[in-house]
């Protein structure tokens, strides 16, 4: 009769295995420690209950105009928030206009990081004259200014959603990948990357099994402020008349619209689109600075 061996615990495991679900823990205490960012989450999740579950309760027509009730004052019957110049009710307006801006930005800030995050994770790991190489191009891109080649190819490509998304991650990758491929640099000389390597390991699992996993906290924290630039850049675009042709709209095409009537008193033409985007932008960068001090090691020590 065999009995098996039982394996003896080594001093350390046991600590170890606790280690994981303690950080986590610890790093969650953080996150929700700070009112700002719970602030923000919260306002997050109603902007988006708004856009996406509103038109449920409130729907609207959004595609035809209707001149005759055009720039009707909130209250009036039937529309909470008055009407556009075109006659659509505003308050449906907004929950339209929310998802294209919420939808751009999403997939835009999303893209711009993953493809930074490999871009910068490469250029870190391999480093000589790849990275020099690399990172010139950061470099030459970074020189121009972000709104000036956003209007250039903008103007000469005609704006609809999935361009948008091109464009504006086209733009916005070059800070996650100068940010990962500073982690990257520091990573490559760790003792699990050499020992990595010594056992036959190659540059590709180097990348993505130990670079991109161990900065995945610096990551995480810039894709919240990446979105949050991404629903500006929609915005700036849409104000200088460069957003997806009507009857689509977004908040900034609505903010640039009311001021045209400014001078006429319809103030509620440009303050609701104008809270909107500053409330979902601030909401993004709450949450953006609780994971960072949620990520960072000093607070959970």
């Amino acid at each position: 009769m065999s009995t098996s061996a039982v394996l003896p615990v080594q001093p350390g495991q046991e600590e170890a295995a606790q280690a994981t679900p303690s950080l986590a823990r610890r790093t969650l205490r953080v996150f929700t420690g700070n009112k700002l960012a719970l602030t923000g989450v919260v306002v997050l999740v109603l902007l988006l209950a708004f856009c996406y579950l509103g038109p449920l309760v409130h729907p609207t027509e959004q595609i035809h105009t209707d001149l005759a009730q055009a720039n009707l004052s909130p209250g009036t019957a039937g529309h909470l928030l008055g009407t556009t110049d075109l006659g659509y009710d505003l308050l449906g307006r907004l929950m339209v206009a929310g998802r294209t801006s919420l939808e751009i930005g999403l997939a835009a800030g999303l893209l711009a990081t993953l493809f930074g995050t490999v871009y910068g994770a490469v250029a870190g790991y391999f480093g000589g004259w790849v990275d020099a190489a690399m990172m010139r191009v950061t470099d030459a891109a970074l020189a121009i200014p972000a709104m000036f080649l956003l209007v250039v190819v903008a103007a000469i490509i005609t704006p609809s959603k999935g361009i948008l998304i091109l464009i504006i991650a086209g733009v916005a990758w070059l800070s996650p990948a100068r940010l990962v491929r500073g982690e990257a640099l520091s990573l490559r000389n760790r003792e699990y990357v050499q020992a990595m390597r010594m056992m036959g390991g190659g540059g590709t699992r180097a990348v993505f099994k130990h670079i991109v996993p161990n900065a995945i906290g610096t990551v995480i924290v810039n894709c919240t402020f990446q979105i949050a630039d991404a629903i500006l850049y929609v915005s700036y675009l849409a104000f200088l008349g460069l957003s997806i042709p009507p009857p689509s709209a977004d908040w900034g095409s609505m903010l640039s619209a009311g001021i045209t009537y400014t001078q006429n008193g319809y103030w509620w033409l440009i303050f609701p689109p104008g809270i909107a985007i500053v409330l979902v932008v601030a909401a993004f960068n709450f949450i953006g600075d609780g994971l960072r001090d949620a990520f960072e090691v000093r607070l959970r020590k």
